[in-house]
């Protein structure tokens, strides 16, 4: 069950400072130089002034801070006729993200399957328990995002221990889990009686409408129609514009593959890492062989359609998409998965849209 409260902008940055002075690890949206100039991420926050919150979506998601581009899993070394293997700790100093898109959030308990599938993966699930995750609702983004055509919404409270909506004065807080109620106990003083909930559910209503109205799907007719059309034209259409670049799975919060090497760190001794991967890369499926099962660029995109619209929600029951939109936005061949998705809908419903 949950409760609701009432918190200031001032106060949510002084939560902020609060946690920083206690030595707890604040994550939040922030400005970090490019090369092409300043954009907003998530971040470390060592200072309450560096933390923005209510601004456009940060640029890639919350995924590299449970699973980073590249994580030591272990570490061996060579002694005599054997190797000693010295496993990484899956226990984490705790951290809280402030400020956490909705559909960041959400993707994380979307992924949680997969890492508790076959294999519980520690490391995930370590950093998983050590998070407190404060979304703050979202205004419904661009013509890019598509969250509700894919269950969630802009203000959903899925993945999340307290969502902030906005309202006169500040944000009316829901709290939705035991870790959120101890944070927020934690710092009762931040935070007062609950008001502004019918502000707080016109922002919400206001949002959903936004998003609505860029896509319509009906998950269960895509899903149908993938499994039917596996060597359709479309795929070599749509791939005619793909690089091959992986740029899209570095930016989704549910793109999850990832490689394993051996990396020598002296005379007999190295760690084993995981560093990500994606399926849009020729080398991905090349076996020791030589073969390759998906040789050319549209059998790798239809991979990438169809195990999130497909795939994924056969096994998991779970579409592996949040409709955050990062795909398309850095795509440097201009491919929109709205788009792609969106045709998709309007052939598995036999031409209406």
């Amino acid at each position: 069950m949950t409760r609701k409260a009432f918190i200031t902008e001032s106060d949510v940055r002084a939560l902020a400072a609060d946690l920083i002075a206690a030595g707890t690890r604040v994550v939040a949206p922030g400005r970090v130089g490019t090369p092409l100039g300043e954009r907003i991420e998530y971040r470390v926050a060592n200072k309450v002034d560096e933390i923005l919150l209510g601004q456009d979506e940060p640029a890639r998601s919350l995924k590299d801070f449970f699973l980073p581009p590249t994580d030591v899993i272990l570490a061996w070394q060579e002694k005599k006729d054997q190797v000693e293997l010295t496993p990484v700790s899956s226990t984490f100093a705790p951290q809280v993200i402030i400020g956490a898109k909705p559909c960041d959030a959400a993707a994380l308990e979307i992924v949680d399957k997969v890492m508790d599938w076959d294999y519980h993966d520690e490391l995930w699930f370590g950093r998983r328990a050590a998070t407190t995750i404060i979304t703050l609702a979202c205004e419904g983004g661009d013509r890019s995002c598509f969250c509700t055509a894919v269950g969630l919404e802009p203000s959903g409270t899925r993945g999340s221990d307290v969502l902030l909506t906005p309202a006169a004065g500040g944000y009316s807080a829901e709290i939705l889990t035991d870790k959120g109620e101890k944070l927020v106990a934690a710092h009762a003083v931040r935070f007062g009686a609950d008001k502004g909930a019918d502000e707080a559910r016109a922002f919400a209503e206001k949002g959903r409408k936004r998003v609505d109205a860029n896509l319509g799907l009906k998950p269960a007719e895509v899903r149908k129609w993938l499994a039917g059309h596996f060597d359709d034209a479309f795929w070599k259409s749509i791939a005619l514009a793909c690089h091959g670049c992986g740029a899209c799975a570095s930016v989704c919060p549910t793109c999850h593959c990832f490689d394993i090497v051996d990396e020598c760190e002296g005379l007999g001794c190295g760690v084993r890492r995981r560093n990500w991967d994606t399926c849009q890369t020729a080398k991905f499926t090349m076996h020791g062989s030589g073969h390759n099962p998906r040789a050319d660029q549209s059998s790798r995109m239809r991979q990438r359609v169809m195990h999130k619209f497909c795939i994924y929600p056969e096994r998991f029951g779970e579409i592996l998409c949040t409709g955050c939109g990062r795909c398309a936005r850095v795509c440097p061949g201009g491919m929109d998965i709205l788009e792609v998705v969106s045709k998709v809908n309007e052939m598995a419903c036999g031409g209406a849209k």
